[in-house]
């Protein structure tokens, strides 16, 4: 009751650190109770929406590679509408990473998950579709799990309730959350699909995020994607505490990437991420940025690697202001260099 976005497994990721609702300016209302343990209550098909049975368990050749070996995702960053900008970027991504990570975003427009799937197919690269409880109402994200689900179309679906948009922001457009995050979770397993779902250690209540953890896995979770986090010692504590609440999910810890002051900002300034602001203020001082930010972003995951829990990292960020090329670019030196530790046992 009182949640903006109409969440029954809250929190989201998006609570202030003052623990504010990121869409209003009461206290979370999640804030001080404990997680509403999961249930299939308001999720199980009807005659009237039914996500078909697509096989008989998710196949997803991250999830295969990562039970090897460390494992590179890569956040696909492209123009608005633009089949040919996704087929370049991904073949410029080629070789850096396991699989590109597909967003939603609120403040420009994205070609539907089922048609960026194709395009990164085509291309070449193993998508992981974001889908969003923000934009579509269930009838259309249970065709979207559908359609993803026919042929393998997707490698899998990171299933979150979605950021509200920033004031000014399309306002003059409905925001839905008919669902939220575990709930998609589950209508995405129901379709065979593999399911990853995201969680902020260091967003309040931090207390209930390990426990949280484990009822997504309840919903019907394989894979757990960290939102940036302040410290790898934050994260070897939460990797930690979620253990100790019963999650088994591998989980791969975000890599904070930038290289100038635009795309530190937009990290800094976005609900739900943390960094360490000297570590930041040390790329943005350094003679060259570039290299102190690939380097950074190297150091970090190397970090993160070596927790145990951790099973791969997620290049994530703007990475770059000087436009989608330049960006992939230096997420790509960066996971080249990453792959090559795992080919050379570092």
């Amino acid at each position: 009751m009182g949640c903006p976005k109409k969440m029954v497994f809250g929190p989201c990721g998006g609570v202030r650190d003052d623990g504010r609702c990121e869409l209003a300016e009461h206290p979370c209302t999640f804030l001080h109770s404990e997680p509403v343990a999961w249930s299939r209550a308001g999720v199980s098909s009807t005659d009237q929406g039914t996500v078909a049975q697509a096989s008989p368990g998710p196949r997803s050749s991250l999830l295969a590679t990562a039970a090897r070996r460390p494992v590179v995702l890569t956040d696909l960053t492209v123009e608005p509408f633009a089949p040919r900008s996704v087929a370049r970027i991904t073949r410029l991504l080629a070789g850096s990473c396991d699989a590109l990570l597909v967003g939603e975003h609120s403040s420009r427009p994205d070609l539907p998950p089922t048609s960026m799937a194709v395009a990164v197919r085509e291309a070449g690269g193993i998508p992981w579709m974001t889908l969003t409880c923000r934009d579509r109402n269930r009838v259309v994200l249970e065709s979207e799990l559908a359609g993803l689900a026919v042929g393998g179309a997707a490698d899998g679906v990171l299933t979150v309730t979605g950021d509200g948009r920033a004031q000014g922001v399309r306002a003059e457009v409905t925001q839905v959350f008919d669902l939220d995050g575990p709930r998609l979770a589950s209508l995405a397993a129901d379709a065979g699909l593999a399911v990853a779902v995201p969680e902020s250690p260091e967003s309040p209540p931090e207390q209930a995020r390990p426990l949280r953890l484990r009822l997504k896995q309840g919903a019907g979770a394989s894979l757990a994607v960290l939102n940036h986090v302040s410290s790898t010692e934050r994260v070897a504590a939460f990797a930690q505490a979620a253990r100790a609440a019963g999650s088994t999910l591998p989980l791969i810890a975000g890599v904070a990437v930038y290289t100038d002051e635009r795309s530190a900002r937009v990290l800094q300034n976005f609900p739900g991420l943390h960094l360490r602001t000297e570590a930041v203020d040390a790329v943005l001082g350094a003679a060259d940025t570039f290299r102190a930010g690939v380097d950074a972003a190297l150091a970090e995951a190397r970090a993160l690697l070596a927790i145990p829990g951790v099973v791969g990292v997620n290049l994530s960020g703007l990475a770059s202001s000087r436009g989608v090329e330049a960006a992939a670019e230096v997420k790509a030196e960066i996971g080249r260099a990453l792959l090559a530790d795992v080919r050379h046992g570092v």
